[in-house]
């Protein structure tokens, strides 16, 4: 079925005159007849009758125009929203963050860029999830773009480090360790630990450092995301290698740097290698690579 036709078809339904209809259009009266003519053949009935010097729908023509209407509609709501996600001023980026990053980082981020007036009409989706979790999704294009951990064996992905972030070892305050002004992870083999679970990036990092120490870590419980792993260690349920975000601050717990094993833990921004991204998506990344530089004396994890 013909989209000129259908249009031909709603505006003439409209008009009801095909000389009217016509001009309207900018073609010829003859197109227009024949247009009318093809989709009457195709549905196997007349749309219209003569009514003294004009015409109206006939009933079949009358129930067609309500379907004809909607699909119109449709197509024409659809190809507002696909020149919103291709204009280089507005649109809506699907972002997604591992949890970590989820108080602090992203929103003061996401504050910053929509400051500028330029990006005033920019909106964004939100969606948190394990390191894992984050890169299937970038993989089945339900995000656009993440700040997650890096894994390896993802060549599609591309991974671009964005901000150090430093790892701490997080024990109740009354615990054996609290007393320490720094730690070697070696000291930690007696006790229990609350451990992130395999889809966090922070779990290969625990493992790879107490491999470098040479023990393995008593995981009595494991966790998610960052607050639920706090909040267990604050109770007295074991101890946590965290990263070292804000939160940590409003709980009854003893915050400790890591001297040994050595180690670089980055927050990267992820997304899938040469898939196309709306003008302002790429926007969005351009700012969040260079977001450090300019940002380094407000940036809080």
């Amino acid at each position: 079925m013909n989209l000129k036709h259908l249009e031909y078809f709603r505006v003439l339904a409209k008009l009801e005159h095909y000389t009217l209809a016509a001009e309207q259009l900018s073609i010829a009266q003859p197109s227009l007849t024949y247009a009318i003519s093809e989709l009457e053949k195709e549905l196997g009935v007349f749309l219209f009758e003569k009514s003294g010097r004009n015409i109206r729908l006939t009933k079949y023509g009358s129930i067609f125009l309500q379907y004809v209407n909607k699909s119109l509609n449709s197509l024409d709501e659809g190809q507002r929203i696909i020149n919103d996600l291709v204009s280089p001023t507005k649109g809506t980026i699907d972002l997604s963050f591992i949890y970590t990053l989820g108080s602090r980082f992203v929103p003061t981020m996401v504050k910053n860029f929509l400051s500028m007036e330029k990006h005033k009409d920019i909106s964004f989706s939100f969606s948190q999830g394990t390191t894992q979790n984050i890169i299937e999704g970038l993989k089945s294009d339900k995000y656009d773009l993440a700040f997650c951990s890096f894994i390896e064996d993802e060549p599609n992905i591309d991974f671009i480090p964005l901000v150090k972030q430093d790892l701490v070892l997080v024990v109740p305050s009354g615990h054996p360790l609290a007393s320490y002004t720094s730690i070697d992870l070696k000291d930690t083999a007696p006790y229990p630990f609350v451990y992130f679970d395999k889809g966090s990036g922070l779990r290969r990092l625990s493992d790879r450092l107490f491999k470098e120490v040479d023990i393995t870590p008593n995981i009595a419980f494991e966790v998610e995301e960052d607050s639920a792993a706090i909040g267990l260690v604050s109770m007295n349920y074991g101890i946590a290698l965290l990263p070292d975000i804000w939160m940590l601050k409003h709980f009854d717990v003893r915050v400790l740097p890591i001297r040994n094993p050595p180690y670089e833990r980055f927050i990267y921004l992820a997304s899938v290698k040469n898939k196309y991204l709306s003008p302002v998506v790429h926007l969005f990344r351009d700012f969040a690579k260079h977001y450090n530089k300019n940002y380094s004396g407000q940036i809080e994890i």
